[in-house]
């Protein structure tokens, strides 16, 4: 048998990228300084020429000829948690959970477990992380949980595979993938190699053996899950719990799902007994707006097909500086500049000699262009320093030319409103024909951003 050489290379820690030598640059994602040196194992083979090809005998398939049974789920009784799987776990099953440490992955998967057991289900976690008396402390904060769930601290593949094997869970938890190692692999835990081959492992348990897998990924700085990218592209759903640690609630977005849709999220607030569903974020979000405070306004944004109302405030007022300061949180600074740019070229406000701030409040971050309208109302409503009604309801796209386009899904968000007791909303001209039946609330439509500030401040 020929013997294997060993070498080494050097991966992109970002994209796991391959080269022969050190560079400041990688060439595919053009990431700088992400190269680590890596050793590996080369099994040498036998020459391409002295091997006979083998016929596996298999041939394509018409698509007609393929039947497509519709997939088999467990729901977990966590509502937010299934929405975002899109209706439940689906067995054999990989799925990889990331956010910022201390953000609630374990202590969600660990709520799932719980569920699941409760059910019958036969559910093993397996932590590289923790203690089992650590994980023992974390569940009883959580409650009571049956005999069918199991504990396993390991980190070698190895042995995890053969437990795996062995016990035939329905339900496999694995904490971390960073902290797993594979024998085979010569690198230590948490490299590019030993992330990708680990995966590649689990794979292949979760498909042969038909197991739902459940693996938690440490995040980078950037946000994204640490190890190569391919590592996203092997699983089947990608989650991203999203939140400040500071702030009670937790978003949970799918970003990936090959068993339904991604544009769900979960909502969740962190309570001492672990996290709690909230089943209408709308009311939380809004529910601390001062009354009659200028620069507040209330817009609604889609996430899926769930309409969230939340709260834009907004803070304008005189520099004490040559360059005025600008601060975004929870929307894009550039956009934020860029509709108070509309705002003074459209309106000849001059807002250039202006510090200007946009919050949208509860830790929300929103990317929709929907909500463009309600902040340009809330910046005029504080420069102005005139409140907006306290019972309107504000969304719309803003172009460059001051205009107000039409926005998708407009009568479910007026529906959002109108339940929670909004008796008025500004929506965009071309959303008009949209909402003819729509009745209980009373409905402003404007084609630029004037007529919108004209129909505020009447």
């Amino acid at each position: 048998m020929a013997k294997g050489k060993a070498s080494s290379a050097f991966f992109c820690q970002n994209c796991g990228y391959e080269a022969s030598k050190w560079m400041g640059q990688c060439p595919a994602c053009r990431t700088w300084n992400c190269f680590v040196e890596e050793r590996i194992t080369v099994k040498s083979s036998p020459a391409a020429g002295s091997a006979k090809a083998v016929s596996s005998g298999r041939k394509p398939v018409e698509l007609k000829a393929v039947t497509s049974g519709k997939e088999e789920r467990f729901a977990t009784e966590i509502e937010e948690f299934d929405r975002v799987l899109g209706g439940g776990i689906v067995p054999g099953s990989l799925t990889l959970v990331g956010g910022d440490p201390g953000i609630g992955k374990s202590t969600l998967l660990l709520q799932v477990c719980q569920k699941l057991a409760a059910k019958g289900k036969e559910v093993l976690y397996i932590s590289g992380e923790e203690s089992l008396a650590q994980i023992k402390m974390r569940a009883d904060r959580i409650g009571d949980f049956t005999e069918h769930f199991k504990l396993l601290t390991e980190v070698n593949l190895g042995t995890i595979s053969d437990v795996v094997k062995s016990e035939k869970p329905e339900v496999l938890i694995i904490d971390s993938i960073q902290t797993m190692y594979n024998e085979e692999v010569n690198s230590a835990p948490g490299s590019v190699s030993q992330v990708r081959e680990s995966t590649g492992i689990l794979m292949q348990l979760a498909k042969v053996e038909n197991i739902a897998t459940l693996i938690v990924g440490h995040v980078t700085k950037e946000g994204t899950v640490a190890g190569p990218r391919v590592l996203e592209h092997m699983v089947d759903t990608v989650l991203y719990f999203e939140g400040d640690k500071q702030d009670i609630y937790r978003i949970l977005r799918g970003v990936k799902n090959r068993f339904g849709s991604t544009d769900e999220i979960g909502v969740f607030e962190m309570g001492e007994a672990g996290l709690i569903q909230v089943k209408n974020p709308s009311e939380f979000l809004i529910s601390g707006k001062p009354e009659g405070a200028s620069g507040s306004v209330v817009t609604c944004c889609m996430e899926g097909t769930r309409p969230m109302l939340l709260e834009v405030q907004a803070l304008v007022c005189d520099t004490n500086f040559q360059i005025p300061r600008r601060q975004a949180a929870g929307c894009d600074f550039n956009r934020m500049n860029l509709l108070m740019a509309v705002i003074e070229k459209r309106m000849r406000m001059p807002l250039g000699r202006e510090d200007a701030y946009v919050n949208f409040a509860g830790g929300m971050r929103i990317f929709e262009p929907a909500t463009d309208l309600a902040v340009v109302m809330a910046l005029v409503s504080s420069y102005r320093n005139k409140p907006v009604d306290d019972d309107m309801l504000v969304f719309g796209e803003v172009g460059l030319s001051g205009e107000v386009r039409g926005v998708a899904m407009a009568k479910q968000r007026i529906l959002e409103g109108r339940k929670l007791g909004f008796t008025s909303c500004v929506v965009p001209y071309a959303n008009a024909k949209q909402l003819t039946d729509v009745e209980g609330i009373k409905i402003y439509t404007v084609k630029n951003i004037m007529e919108a500030v004209n129909i505020i401040h009447d």
